[in-house]
């Protein structure tokens, strides 16, 4: 379980793809104090480390997790939001991210926004009814507070702060973010469904 607050913006330091995809991440973070098993959030995918050196762990991406985010298309130097599991008695900053990406998010455009700037996305569809004014998503692992919602599409505001500390300073329309929807939208929508079911 995860907070969506980023504490270190790594790199993808070495790749090496084959029936898994080997991955090696450069971090800021006290690798020491990583356990072999531990799980970290990689842009907003929860993967887990199978080695750690100093200033650098790996981990591996199997086909299925390949097929549901955009592991597939870093390269060596693409930046990387990171976040450590969440600990019990840690602050919860953001809001409760489980790692697991529910979709791609597309970014349909970027402009500043008084002291901010404003990004919108865009979503396949059926996940927007998930979405939500005033709630929460995460993207490449960001808590974000939406802004509105129109259709499948969807815009937030991005502080300078946040724009420093993760992927999200160098991001441009047309590119792709791991998307995962909050975990109470997620719920509700199932008592709903299954509400609705009982009801007919």
């Amino acid at each position: 379980m995860f907070t969506g607050i980023i504490t270190d913006l790594g790199r993808v330091k070495r790749l090496r793809r084959g029936d898994l995809v080997d991955l090696t991440i450069a971090t800021a973070f006290d690798t020491s104090e990583i356990p072999l098993g531990a799980s970290i959030a990689c842009s907003g995918t929860c993967l887990t480390a199978v080695a750690t050196a100093r200033g650098e762990f790996s981990v591996q991406a199997s086909a299925e997790t390949l097929a549901c985010t955009t592991i597939g298309e870093w390269d060596e130097g693409t930046p990387i939001n990171l976040e450590k599991s969440l600990r019990v008695g840690d602050e919860l900053g953001g809001h409760l991210v489980t790692g697991h990406v529910d979709g791609i998010a597309r970014i349909v455009d970027r402009r500043p926004e008084a002291e901010s700037v404003r990004f919108v996305f865009e979503v396949p569809a059926g996940l927007e009814r998930f979405i939500a004014p005033k709630g929460s998503v995460a993207l490449d692992g960001v808590s974000l507070t939406v802004n509105e919602v129109s259709g499948t599409r969807f815009g937030v505001n991005i502080i300078p702060h946040t724009l420093a500390c993760t992927n999200f300073g160098a991001a441009m329309p047309g590119q792709r973010m791991n998307l995962e929807i909050d975990l109470i939208a997620r719920y509700v929508a199932r008592l709903l469904g299954a509400r609705a079911e009982e009801v007919s």
